[in-house]
């Protein structure tokens, strides 16, 4: 049965919207069926694998020190935005800082982490060598950005995940 439907809930739940969307009938209730199951068929073809967490808490204290910096950040880049930089010599630059990170899970967190944060960018991850290429839009110095992503954010993803 796990076989035909993959994930039964996800399956349901597409069925439903499906119906909402579109008038009942049987024909709308097979095709949304249908549509249903393949769609969860393929959603289990490129499921990620599970990840076992190793300090939960340590993703607690993450959540409040990131939300924490998307406010200051927020705060930042509209003053910049505002006095059109004026209160210093500030540019945009790249920066490229060696993570130690390697799961594709934590790198992912660590992503939406600097994406969520207003002025800064995920232009690129080296598999190989485990450099990121940072788009900052406020770089002031690149050593404090490095201090701030391997300290800050990395250091509890490391304890977070095996």
């Amino acid at each position: 049965m796990t076989r035909l439907f993959p994930h039964p809930l996800l399956s349901l739940a597409l069925v439903a919207v499906w119906l909402l969307l579109n008038s009942f009938s049987l024909g709308h209730l097979i095709l949304g069926t249908v549509v249903a199951t393949l769609a969860a068929r393929a959603f289990a073809a490129v499921e990620p694998e599970r990840v076992k967490l190793r300090r939960p808490m340590a993703l607690v204290k993450l959540f409040f020190i990131v939300g924490a910096d998307i406010i200051r950040s927020n705060i930042a880049v509209a003053v910049l935005i505002l006095t059109r930089g004026r209160h210093g010599l500030r540019h945009s630059a790249f920066v490229e800082i060696p993570l130690r990170l390697r799961h594709p899970a934590p790198l992912s967190l660590l992503a939406m982490i600097v994406t969520a944060t207003p002025g800064t960018a995920w232009v690129d991850y080296d598999e190989e060598t485990g450099i990121l290429l940072l788009h900052v839009f406020d770089m002031v110095d690149t050593a404090d950005w490095k201090t701030l992503i391997r300290d800050r954010y990395e250091e509890l993803l490391l304890e977070s995940f095996p």
